[in-house]
């Protein structure tokens, strides 16, 4: 097994406008990515579970030939409204740097 945070190169987060956030998930290794992909944890009910929204609220898509991952979904707290404690969205992609992913990268 081995942690997101330990094989992707880039995991961050940020505004898609004020009611949605964006997370980006890029592999410097092609190979690896391929293999990230083929297990299937990546995908729009692990971000649906870790963000509490619904699963049909997020959009995941698997970008090949950038060898990264996107998923949008609504912020449970407009940017900037009262008890927002991450305006810009830029610290979301924490409950993802801990999951794991069944591969053994080189």
């Amino acid at each position: 097994m081995a942690r997101l945070r330990d094989i992707a190169q880039i995991c961050k987060s940020k505004n898609a406008g004020p009611f949605m956030l964006t997370i980006d998930v890029l592999f410097e290794d092609a190979a690896v990515y391929r293999q990230v992909k083929a297990t299937g944890v990546l995908n729009a009910a692990l971000f649906a579970r870790l963000y509490n929204v619904a699963e049909a609220d997020v959009l995941f898509t698997p970008y090949d030939t950038a060898s990264a991952f996107k998923a949008t979904l609504p912020r449970l707290v407009p940017a900037g409204d009262f008890g927002d404690t991450d305006v810009y969205g830029a610290q979301q992609h924490a409950p993802l740097l801990e999951v794991e992913i069944p591969i053994n990268p080189a």
